[in-house]
């Protein structure tokens, strides 16, 4: 295999890479209201209801008739007989004539023959049964109308869309209690070495604890996936292509790290291609951390050899892994990706040619949001415990300079 004779943009490997990916058959999973949230909804959800049902107020106060209320001001006020009260969580048991009024209050159903409210602070009771208007107000002022949310039949949400805590709380007014999404793809983490040793062991001199599998693992579940450790497997070409075959067969996705970098022990790219077709796809990411990222398929499933370094493993599971679970959630693309402005408290150098991530902790001060950068070696997974987010320096950049306002990248949890 050719040691990266051709490294591309991660954004072009990226499409490269997805194109070669197939979109799971269309299934769905019908789950519970209270675990649908972070879920990616698998059909569109059209309202059954009008939401609301009946018309309402927005504030404590007197529902009337308009038109009753024209010219009343502070100083020339307005008199409305007091018609009686419209009782909170039962429909109006009275209807308002000329020259009438209701109390009503929040989320009160508006009686008949009313078409609008008139804030509590606005009126005073001027004898018994009679109340002053001190200001006038709109047809449909500090009310919502049968519907103004939503109507019945209309589309609330695409098939698609990942779901977050406000629409949940959207379905369950509208008595929505299951919701159909998409299944959870399972990726199996294989982690290669003969240095590399369960994290419940001791390590002895020379080895170290397998933590790749486990970030890899967080970082699926985060983004939607259901992780799936396979093992850790010897520097032997046989056990690692066995491994892999086996994995590839059981999940949707297969991440391999430890053997992707470029040397003689590389054996990860060649287990690919011996899997099938159409093999390796990308042999190579210019950019830091992370460039002996391997990006394969075999018949339409994600196959992925990360690096050993851990920040490098975690940062391209970012760039790479998760948008390919969102391909297999069926997930839609957000309008934008989420991003915090900062501004970079210290220079950072960038070798031109290349894009590179580099790991920011957030601060505030003085009413603006600082980026320190958290420097570190690529093998040392604190770097990026230690951080909040990453900001991108351009290829066409040799870096960012102190005082220069940065978009950040949130890597924290729900952030993706």
């Amino acid at each position: 295999m050719p040691e990266f004779l051709n490294l591309l943009p991660p954004d072009e490997a990226r499409s490269k890479w997805l194109g070669q990916v197939a979109t799971p058959a269309h299934t769905v999973e019908w789950v519970p209201l209270e675990g649908a949230c972070g879920r990616v909804a698998a059909q569109d959800i059209l309202s059954p209801q009008a939401l609301p049902q009946f018309a309402r107020s927005t504030v404590d106060g007197y529902a009337v008739q308009a038109r009753d209320t024209y010219g009343a001001a502070d100083t020339l006020p307005g008199y409305l007989s007091l018609a009686g009260e419209v009782p909170m969580g039962a429909a109006a048991n009275l209807s308002l004539g000329p020259g009438q009024c209701a109390t009503i209050h929040t989320g009160g159903m508006l009686p008949e023959g009313a078409d609008s409210v008139v804030m509590l602070e606005y009126t005073q009771t001027s004898r018994p049964g009679e109340i002053e208007i001190q200001r006038s107000v709109a047809v449909g002022e500090n009310t919502i109308a049968v519907g103004e949310d939503i109507t019945q039949g209309q589309l609330v949400l695409e098939r698609g869309r990942l779901l977050r805590p406000a629409d949940i709380g959207g379905l369950a007014a509208l008595g929505i209690l299951k919701v159909a999404v998409a299944p959870k793809p399972t990726v199996s983490i294989l982690s290669s070495g003969d240095e590399v040793v369960a994290s419940k062991n001791t390590p002895a001199p020379g080895q170290v604890r397998d933590i790749n599998s486990h970030t890899l693992a967080a970082l699926v579940s985060q983004a939607g996936g259901v992780p799936r450790l396979a093992g850790i497997i010897p520097d032997d070409f046989g056990s690692l292509l066995q491994a892999a075959r086996a994995a590839l067969a059981q999940s949707d996705m297969v991440l391999i790290t430890a053997g992707s970098s470029a040397s003689t022990r590389d054996m990860t790219a060649s287990v690919i291609e011996t899997l099938g077709e159409p093999g390796v796809i990308v042999h190579g990411i210019n950019t830091r951390p992370g460039k002996p990222t391997i990006l394969g398929a075999v018949a339409g499933k994600a196959v992925v050899g990360l690096p050993g370094n851990p920040v490098s493993a975690l940062v391209n599971g970012l760039l790479f892994v998760v948008p390919a679970l969102r391909k297999l959630l069926g997930a839609k693309e957000p309008a934008a990706q989420r991003s915090i402005r900062a501004r970079l408290t210290i220079n950072v150098a960038s070798q031109a040619g290349r894009e590179d991530w580099q790991p920011v902790q957030l601060r505030a001060s003085a009413g603006e949001l600082l980026a320190v950068p958290v420097f570190g070696k690529s093998n040392l997974i604190f770097t990026l415990a230690n951080a909040d987010g990453l900001i991108k320096i351009e290829p066409n950049a040799t870096g960012a300079a102190a005082g220069e306002l940065v978009e950040v990248l949130p890597i924290g949890l729900g952030d993706l």
